[in-house]
C-alpha cells in the first residue's frame, strides 16, 4: 500500500514538472488551447470570429480566458530582464499585436508584451 502511495506521488511530481517545463522552454512562449492542438475546428457555417478585444492595461489572465481555440497566443516580458512568465495572474498588458478591433480570422497569430502587475509599463 506505501509502495502505491509513493509510485502515484513520484507520478504526479513527474507529470507538474513536465507541465512546468513547458512552460520554461522559451523565453517568448506560444501558448494554444486544446481545442487547436487536437485539430477539432469550427462548424462550417459557423458564426465570423469576434474582433480583438482591448487588452492593454488588463490582466493576461483575461487574455487566456477571451481568446478561442482558433488563435495562437505569444506572450513577452517587456520589463526589466525577460523573465519567464509562469504565472499569469501576476501580469498585465502593456501592448498588443493586432491592435484592438482588427478582425481575427482562423488561427491568427495574437502577441501581447506584459510585465509584472505592480511594474509600469515602458514608454514606447
Amino acid at each position: 500500500m506505501r509502495m502505491r502511495a509513493r509510485a502515484a506521488a513520484v507520478t504526479a511530481a513527474v507529470l507538474l514538472a513536465a507541465a512546468t517545463t513547458t512552460f520554461l522552454a522559451t523565453e517568448t512562449m506560444t501558448f494554444l488551447t486544446t481545442a487547436a492542438t487536437t485539430g477539432t475546428a469550427p462548424a462550417e457555417g459557423a458564426a465570423a470570429p469576434p474582433p480583438m478585444p482591448a487588452f492593454v492595461g488588463k490582466s493576461l489572465v483575461q487574455v487566456f480566458s477571451t481568446l478561442d481555440a482558433r488563435t495562437t497566443l505569444d506572450v513577452q516580458d517587456i520589463g526589466r530582464g525577460h523573465r519567464t512568465v509562469l504565472w499569469p495572474f501576476n501580469w498585465k498588458v502593456c501592448a498588443q499585436t493586432p491592435p484592438a478591433g482588427a478582425a481575427l480570422a482562423e488561427h491568427t497569430r495574437v502577441r501581447v508584451d506584459v510585465v509584472k502587475k505592480a511594474e509600469r509599463c515602458p514608454e514606447r
